[in-house]
């Protein structure tokens, strides 16, 4: 058996980075609630084409994979930082 690969420690920087979760969690849902109201309220406008043949679900959904995964750059990225100023 062997141990963890990294000695854990107290993390300094735990509540700036729930902060910055919640955040970017709370945006998300509402980026994602849009997509939904959009579906619920006026579907139609979902088969609009927007870009060349493609249509608003389909580049606002794909909008949606591309922005969870930028966040998720984002925040490890401002956590890396965090972690390195308030861990020293």
């Amino acid at each position: 058996m062997h141990g963890p690969a990294a000695k854990l420690g107290k993390d300094n920087a735990a509540s700036k980075k729930t902060r910055l979760g919640v955040i970017l969690f709370l945006f998300y849902t509402l980026v994602y609630g849009g997509f939904v109201l959009i579906g619920l309220v006026n579907p139609e406008l979902m088969g609009l084409h927007v870009i060349g043949a493609q249509n608003l679900a389909i580049v606002y959904g794909f909008g949606l994979i591309v922005l969870a995964i930028i966040m998720g750059f984002i925040y490890n990225a401002v956590c890396t930082r965090m972690e390195n100023r308030l861990n020293k």
